[in-house]
């Protein structure tokens, strides 16, 4: 099951690599696009629908398996030397992070102020350290993995919560695009596990919809950040009146449930 799940996801990208839509497939193999949708979020599909969507792109299964292979041989997460010398230039980890948001090399030049040498030194490096692939005219082919992420407490993680993480949660978040939401609840561990799990789910969607919306001008699209966050916790404030036994440990249960949203 896992291997055909890898396999589908192999078609999704040849899809989107080819500009095939859901609509196209749906006409291909005579169903509705909303079947279509649901045959692929199943990741359940059997060989003769395989079959027709290959050649809808003119390609054969054996050449899906090949592209499985190159996505499992994808990079997910980088070294501690990588990641500090992305963090050590800050024009590479910004060329870096346009890249990972799907920038081509002339939306790059055409709104930054770095010199056609300079970014394809930059890219040079990047092709370096393994994090892309630097094609014939500048094209850009991405080495990472879908399931990529940053190292636990790693140099990127450590320049987030010294240099980031304050500058984006300094807005009241009511502008065009912006919402917060915080909501506090006592949970079990189980349900914190769910939560855990929905919430790498959306953060699976996200980097989906920027795969798909890769297609559009740069003019039609612009940076977006998620951040998702949930541990036990309560303000310090709360914690130093709690009522506690001599023996008793500060608790780090949640305060009391309510909502705030904006």
């Amino acid at each position: 099951m896992a291997q055909t799940a890898l396999l589908i996801d192999a078609v999704k990208s040849a899809l989107r690599q080819r500009g095939v839509t859901y609509a196209a497939v749906a006409r291909a193999l005579d169903l509705s696009e909303s079947s279509v949708k649901r045959l692929f979020s199943h990741k359940d599909m059997p060989l003769t629908r395989l079959e027709s969507i290959c050649a809808l792109m003119d390609l054969e299964i054996v050449d899906l398996l090949e592209l499985m292979q190159m996505s499992q041989r994808r990079v997910t997460e980088l070294s501690e030397e990588q990641e500090r010398t992305l963090v050590e230039d800050p024009k590479l980890l910004m060329v870096g992070v346009l890249v990972l948001s799907h920038w081509s090399a002339d939306e790059i030049l055409q709104s930054y102020q770095l010199s056609q040498s300079q970014l394809i030194g930059l890219l040079a490096r990047l092709d370096k350290l393994r994090i892309i692939d630097l094609l014939p005219g500048n094209r850009i082919k991405l080495r990472l993995a879908r399931n990529f992420t940053w190292r636990k407490s790693g140099p990127i993680q450590r320049f987030f919560e010294q240099r980031v993480q304050q500058q984006f949660f300094d807005s009241s978040f009511v502008g065009p695009g912006e919402l917060r939401i915080t909501v506090h609840g006592s949970i079990s561990p189980r349900s914190n596990a769910v939560l855990q799990q929905r919430m790498r789910k959306l953060a699976e969607e996200l980097d989906a919809l920027a795969e798909e919306d890769k297609r559009l001008d740069q003019q039609s699209r612009a940076g977006n950040t998620l951040v998702l966050a949930i541990r036990p916790w309560e303000l310090s404030l709360f914690t130093e009146l709690r009522r506690r036994k001599p023996d008793m440990r500060p608790t780090s249960e949640p305060a009391p449930t309510g909502r705030v949203s904006r």
